[in-house]
């Protein structure tokens, strides 16, 4: 690990490192200048020369890097990347809650959670530290871009653990609404439960029928909506897209979902139409003081494409 970052949050995100080779694991003949390595190491990914001209590299007592610099073993050196402009996505972060230890938000569709990607300026991670001045606010859990709701993030690295691992341990109880269409042949509630597995470079989730189940969600049947309805869901596992895997294996897949049952070409600034999934409540005994707790999302079903913070 390294040691403390000399330079602060930049846009809500800590500067990124590199360090050089240990003595004895570096070529026989070394770089000739700390400006030789850096190139080689990061030239793919960044403007060394006009980083080191810009004094956007430094050693970790805060002093610039300088290309002629003697090169030297076990040495850090942090930097800034540039960040690609993105679109603003439009919708209001809500803080429903915030202590010492826990902030709950309730997300818009379209913002991710955590800043990867295409999505980093919007993100709420980069949005809310600078905005709550919480330099290490982080998500203590997982939730879709494309999903507006509920999502409960550690203030500070130190509560993280506590927190984290009562999602390890399932005893987060978490209520998520859909607006789906109607089957009047459905027989609800239904449990599914079923094998599903993610592969690197897929959008979709896979069902695996040979396999013990991994996923298990109940689903309810909550108001009728002309053709449509909302449904109440209740994931008792956590794998990626299972509620909307769960309903669309029952033929009734959520509204506007871009990815299921085939995967849409929606352009990456297009908000109108959100994924018509909510996480709607969440309740846990906290770990550290032993209270209750219980949040509800301001949102409602359906979902519409919401306006820049703002306007009129």
């Amino acid at each position: 690990m390294p040691p403390p970052s000399p330079l602060p949050q930049r846009h809500g995100l800590d500067a990124a490192w590199v360090c050089t080779p240990e003595r004895g694991s570096a070529p026989a003949h070394p770089w000739p200048s700390m400006g030789a390595w850096l190139n080689e190491r990061l030239s793919e990914f960044v403007d060394v020369t006009g980083f080191l001209a810009g004094e956007r590299f430094a050693y970790h007592s805060g002093t610039p890097v300088v290309d002629g610099d003697p090169y030297a073993p076990h040495t850090f050196v942090w930097f800034h990347r540039d960040l690609a402009d993105e679109a603003f996505v439009p919708g209001i972060v809500h803080i429903v809650h915030q202590d010492a230890r826990i902030v709950v938000i309730d997300k818009p569709a379209f913002l991710s959670s955590i800043p990867r990607g295409r999505h980093v300026l919007q993100s709420v991670v980069v949005r809310l530290r600078a905005e709550l001045g919480l330099p290490e606010l982080s998500p203590l859990h997982r939730l879709d871009r494309v999903t507006s709701g509920l999502l409960i993030l550690a203030t500070e690295r130190r509560w993280r653990g506590a927190y984290q691992s009562m999602f390890q341990r399932g005893e987060v109880g978490k209520t998520y609404r859909a607006l789906a269409p109607l089957r009047p042949d459905l027989d609800l509630p239904v449990t599914v439960r079923n094998h599903l597995t993610t592969r690197r470079g897929q959008w979709q989730a896979e069902l695996v029928a040979d396999l013990p189940p991994n996923a298990e969600s109940l689903i309810e049947l909550e108001t009728v909506v002309e053709d449509a309805a909302v449904y109440r869901l209740t994931p008792r596992t956590g794998r990626t897209h299972q509620l909307r895997m769960h309903m669309l294996g029952l033929g009734i897949p959520i509204i506007d979902d871009p990815v299921y049952p085939v995967v849409q070409d929606v352009e990456i600034d297009d908000f109108t139409r959100p994924l018509q999934l909510l996480a709607s409540e969440v309740r846990f005994t906290d770990p550290v003081d032993g209270q209750l707790r219980e949040f509800e999302s301001v949102r409602t079903l359906p979902l519409h494409g919401e306006p820049p913070v703002g306007s009129a």
